[in-house]
C-alpha cells in the first residue's frame, strides 16, 4: 500500500477541523445556514493555509446528499467522491497551467449545463491570478451574473495581481498566517494520533521553521520522521533544519555586552563549523534582541528560553544600545547578499555592533595583540563620560551614540591653527549639528569670569562653558543655539531665534540650569529673550570659523599654478562644492 503523506492524510474534512480561520468558517457556516450564498468566493493568503480545503469543504457543503449544510455527514457518496478528487461537478482548475482565454472558453461553454450528479456544480480555480487578460475579460460577465446552479470558488495567493473588476464581483476572505503555538499544536495532535514520540523542542523547531504554513509544517514533519527515524529530538530536528543553536547566540551576546572583540570572533568560528545560514543566525540574534528589550521596558511581558539569559542581558545592556543592535541585525541581514562571503558579512555585522557604545559608556576591551582577531587600533572607541556629574535622568534619556576617530594631526601650514577633530553624534531623536570636541575626561566646571566675580560675564564666557561643559544630546544644541544677553544676581538671560524655539523645552532648560551649579554655587534662574542678531551662538560661531575655512581653502586651491594651468590649457571646470578644507573630516 502505497504511503500517504501526513499534509494528505490530515487535510481538514469538516468546518470544525479547520486551524486558525475562525473569520471565514463563520461567515461561510452563517451563510450556508441561512441559504444566502454569494455566487462567487476569493479566497486569498499565504501558501499551505488552507484555501483549497476550504474550497472543498464549501463543495461539500452545498452538494452533500444529507441537504445543504455547514456540516456535511463525509459518509454518502457526494462527500467521499469530493474527498477523494473525483466529484464529477467540482472542477478544480489549476490557473497556472490554464491561463489563456481558450481554457477559459471552454469552462464557460460548459458552465451552461446542469450538474451530473450534485444539486450545485462548482468551479474551484486555484492560482487565479495567473490568468491572462484577455482570460479575464472572457470570465466577467459570467462570473458576474452565473447560472443558478454555478458557484465560483477562487483562490490565490496574490490578490493584488487581480484586475479590480474581478474584486468587485466577489466576496473576498483573506485567510490568516498561523502562528506557531496553532501549528505546533496541530503536530502534536497529528504524532500524539500516529504513535510518535518527540520533544517539545523539536516540535518549536519545525513549527517556526513552517513560516505560518500548516502545509510547510506537516512536510518538514514528514521530512523529519524520514531523517531521524522517528527519533524526533530536539537536537536531530534542529540539525536536518540546520538551525542555529540558541545558546550560542546567547554567548554571541554576552561577548557583545562584555565588548570581547577576541571571544566574540571564537563564538563565530564556533558557529562556523556547523555551517549555518548566516541570514538566520541574524534572524535569531534580532529575535534575542527583541526578548531582551521587551524585558527591559515591559517585564509583565517577557518570555525567557531558547538559552538566552534575557535577565542578565537586560540588566547589562543599555535599552538604546539593544535598540541599535536590533537595527544593525537587520540592515546585515538585508546587507548579507552584497559582502564578499556570507559569514564576513555576519562578522562585519557582529563587529559593527561592537564598535559603538552609548555616549558616556566606558566599556573595557582588551588591548589589541600583533595577531589579535578581535577589535584593533582602527576600531571606533567610546568615549568616557565628559561630566563629573551628568543627572542621572539625563543619562538614562538620550539616545546618542558617540565616536572618535583615531587619524593623524594635520600638518602645521601658515594661517590659523586647523581646529580640534570633532566629534561625531548620532542622534535617535533629531540631527544635531557638529560641535567642539569633548575630552574624555573633564574636570568639574569652574568659575570662568574675567572679572574673578564667579559668574558669565560677557559671550567668550558663554562660548568657553558651552564648549567644555559636557552636555550632549538634545540639551547640547539648546545650549549651542543660545546667544549671551546678560548676566546678574542669580540670573543668566539668554537670546534665542524664533525659528529655534522649539528647542526650548522644559526639560533641557532645567539640565542647562544644573549643569550650571558648578558656576554659580547653585542653579542660576533662566530667563530668554528673542534674538536680535546682538549675540552669537556658539552654532553661529563655529558656522563663522567653517564658512572661513571653506573659503581660505577655495582660495588656496584656485590659486594652485597647476590648477590654473588645467583651467587654463585643458578647459578643465571646477566642480561645484567639491573642495573642502584638510581638517574637517
Amino acid at each position: 500500500m502505497s504511503y500517504l503523506v501526513l499534509a494528505r492524510k490530515w487535510r481538514p474534512r469538516r468546518f470544525a477541523e479547520l486551524v486558525g480561520q475562525e473569520h471565514v468558517v463563520r461567515a461561510l457556516t452563517n451563510a450556508l445556514d441561512s441559504g444566502r450564498v454569494h455566487h462567487a468566493f476569493l479566497f486569498s493568503g499565504t501558501r499551505g493555509v488552507g484555501k483549497t480545503t476550504i474550497a472543498r469543504i464549501f463543495a461539500k457543503s452545498l452538494n452533500c446528499e444529507q441537504g445543504t449544510s455547514a456540516d456535511p455527514c463525509g459518509e454518502c457518496n457526494s462527500c467521499k467522491d469530493i474527498d477523494a478528487g473525483r466529484f464529477i461537478d467540482l472542477l478544480e482548475i489549476d490557473a497556472a497551467s490554464n491561463t489563456g482565454v481558450d481554457d477559459v472558453r471552454d469552462l464557460i461553454d460548459n458552465a451552461q449545463y446542469m450538474p451530473s450528479r450534485g444539486r450545485v456544480k462548482v468551479y474551484l480555480i486555484d492560482e487565479v491570478h495567473m490568468l491572462s487578460k484577455a482570460a479575464f475579460n472572457a470570465l466577467l460577465k459570467t462570473l458576474e451574473e452565473p447560472p443558478g446552479h454555478v458557484k465560483f470558488l477562487l483562490a490565490t495567493t496574490d490578490p493584488e495581481k487581480l484586475p479590480v473588476t474581478v474584486l468587485s464581483r466577489c466576496l473576498q476572505f483573506n485567510l490568516k498566517r498561523l502562528d506557531e503555538q496553532q501549528i505546533g499544536g496541530q503536530i502534536e495532535r497529528i504524532l500524539e494520533a500516529e504513535a510518535i514520540e518527540v520533544e517539545p523542542g523539536a516540535v518549536r523547531e519545525l513549527s517556526k521553521a513552517a513560516d505560518g504554513s500548516l502545509r510547510d509544517g506537516l512536510s518538514l514533519l514528514d521530512q523529519a520522521i524520514a531523517y531521524t527515524g522517528g527519533q524526533l529530538t530536539e537536537s536531530a530536528v534542529a540539525g536536518m533544519l540546520g538551525s542555529v543553536d540558541r545558546s550560542r547566540v546567547g554567548a554571541l551576546l554576552d561577548a557583545l555586552a562584555g565588548g570581547d572583540g577576541e571571544r566574540l570572533l571564537s563564538e563565530v568560528g564556533t558557529l562556523a563549523e556547523f555551517s549555518p545560514d548566516w541570514g538566520s543566525v541574524l534572524d535569531a540574534l534580532a529575535e534575542a534582541l527583541h526578548r531582551v528589550q521587551v524585558r527591559q521596558l515591559v517585564p509583565a511581558a517577557a518570555v525567557d528560553g531558547d538559552g538566552i539569559d534575557t535577565i542578565g542581558l537586560a540588566g547589562q545592556v543599555p535599552a538604546e544600545l539593544v535598540q541599535l543592535w536590533y537595527q544593525m541585525a537587520l540592515h546585515g541581514r538585508r546587507d548579507l547578499p552584497l559582502a564578499p562571503s556570507p559569514r564576513s558579512g555576519f562578522e562585519m555585522t557582529v563587529l559593527r555592533m561592537l564598535a559603538f557604545r552609548p555616549a558616556g559608556e566606558d566599556v573595557a576591551r582588551p588591548a589589541p595583540s600583533a595577531g589579535s582577531r578581535g577589535a584593533g587600533q582602527g576600531s571606533i572607541k567610546a568615549t568616557a563620560p565628559a561630566a563629573a556629574e551628568a543627572p542621572s535622568s539625563e543619562a538614562a534619556s538620550r539616545p546618542a551614540m558617540e565616536s572618535r576617530e583615531e587619524a593623524p594631526a594635520p600638518e602645521a601650514t601658515a594661517g590659523p591653527e586647523p581646529e580640534p577633530k570633532r566629534v561625531q553624534q548620532v542622534q535617535a531623536a533629531e540631527p544635531v549639528a557638529s560641535s567642539p570636541p569633548v575630552p574624555s575626561s573633564t574636570p568639574a566646571p569652574v568659575p570662568i569670569s574675567k572679572g574673578g566675580t564667579g559668574l558669565i560675564a560677557d559671550a567668550d564666557d558663554w562660548h568657553s562653558w558651552v564648549t567644555s561643559s559636557g552636555l550632549k544630546g538634545p540639551v547640547r544644541v539648546l545650549a549651542e543655539h543660545c546667544g549671551f544677553v546678560a548676566c546678574s544676581g542669580g540670573e543668566l538671560v539668554l537670546a534665542l531665534s524664533p525659528e529655534d524655539e522649539l528647542l526650548r523645552k522644559p526639560a533641557l532648560v532645567e539640565q542647562i540650569a544644573k549643569a550650571l551649579e558648578g558656576v554659580f554655587g547653585g542653579a542660576p534662574r533662566l530667563r530668554f529673550e528673542e534674538a536680535d542678531g546682538a549675540g552669537d551662538s556658539v552654532r553661529e560661531r563655529n558656522q563663522r570659523a567653517r564658512d572661513e575655512r571653506q573659503a581660505k581653502a577655495e582660495q588656496v586651491f584656485m590659486n594652485d599654478p597647476q590648477v590654473q594651468h588645467l583651467i587654463q590649457q585643458h578647459g578643465a571646470k571646477l566642480v561645484p562644492d567639491s573642495i573642502r578644507p584638510l581638517d574637517d573630516h
